[in-house]
């Protein structure tokens, strides 16, 4: 009996085994930043080398983008416009169409799969919502240039409305669809994560099924669902397939959704496609581009962050 005790006390392995397993954690977990700080300090060092030629004024609040420039001393060319105003309104515009078009129908399709569907309902949707999310965004876009755009073309044309082959509306629509899957699917584990004395105390109190939803779950479930939100904002802003073949690239500054417009994504992908020399303004704009789209991105990150503390101080 004295030796099962003993036995049972014994360690499954030697410390030193465990100590060598935090030291490759720690190790992976350093790695990870140094990565992350390469990749900012080649984004800066390459963006300085570009605010030597073209004026930081002058792309962060120019209103038109056109880097045509000479790349050789017998070439004749424009001498360039670096103004990010219309890519920036672009990839808001984009992604603001995106988010009005998934945040309905991902939030409604997890609240449905956590609080209504029953389980043979739900073991039927949930992997079609994941097999959605796994389709190639080559394919959305096909499917953007190809139906959506010439369906919004038509329906607009009768009633009088002249609307662009290409088109912010059906890039942002295309792009909503796609990022359905992942807000659908995040919020769902986000909110069969909230205890179920929570749901029980509710409808002790007399509370209806949807105002135990919308006054108690949702609630307290937010965090992670404005997470989710924030990362599919993040993919619709990172996002170019889309956008290249729905929505063009002509960096057009509007605010009206049926005309061609451009995102950042686009123009960096136009930008270091083909022979290019990396000491013209043309293609350091490329990495100047990059640096700005990851200070939006940050940004959006702060500010999710904050409105998430607020209301976990107002709920407690």
């Amino acid at each position: 009996m004295s030796n099962s005790k003993i036995n049972l006390l014994k360690p499954v392995r030697p410390e030193w085994i465990d100590r060598l397993i935090i030291g490759g954690l720690g190790i992976s977990a350093g790695i990870a930043i140094l990565i992350t700080i390469g990749i900012v300090l080649s984004l800066l060092f390459e963006t300085i080398s570009f605010f030597e030629k073209v004026s930081i004024i002058d792309f962060l609040f120019g209103l038109n983008w056109s880097p045509q420039t000479a790349i050789r001393s017998d070439q004749i060319a424009a001498e360039g416009s670096f103004g990010a105003i219309p890519l920036i309104n672009g990839t808001l515009l984009i992604s603001a169409i995106a988010m009005l078009v998934a945040t309905p129908l991902g939030l409604a399709s997890a609240v449905y799969l956590a609080e209504y569907a029953s389980k043979r309902v739900r073991n039927w949707i949930k992997p079609t919502l994941e097999i959605l999310a796994g389709i190639p965004t080559v394919v959305y876009g096909f499917f953007a240039a190809l139906t959506v755009a010439p369906f919004i073309r038509m329906a607009g044309g009768n009633f009088g409305l002249e609307i662009a082959s290409e088109s912010a509306l059906a890039a942002g629509i295309v792009m909503g669809i796609m990022i359905v899957p992942l807000i659908s699917s995040l919020s769902d584990d986000v909110i069969n994560a909230v205890p179920q004395s929570l749901r029980d105390a509710s409808f002790g109190l007399g509370a209806t099924k949807s105002e135990t939803i919308l006054r108690i779950i949702i609630p307290a479930a937010l965090p992670g669902i404005a997470g989710s939100l924030l990362l599919a904002t993040s993919r619709a802003i990172g996002e170019t397939m889309i956008v290249v073949m729905a929505a063009g690239l002509a960096a057009n500054l509007t605010v009206n959704p049926l005309e061609a417009v451009t995102t950042i994504t686009a123009q960096i992908v136009a930008l270091l496609t083909g022979d290019q020399e990396f000491d013209s303004a043309k293609t350091l704009s490329a990495f100047a581009l990059g640096l700005l789209l990851f200070i939006i991105t940050l940004i959006l990150n702060i500010i999710a962050q904050w409105i998430v503390r607020k209301y976990r101080e107002e709920y407690d």
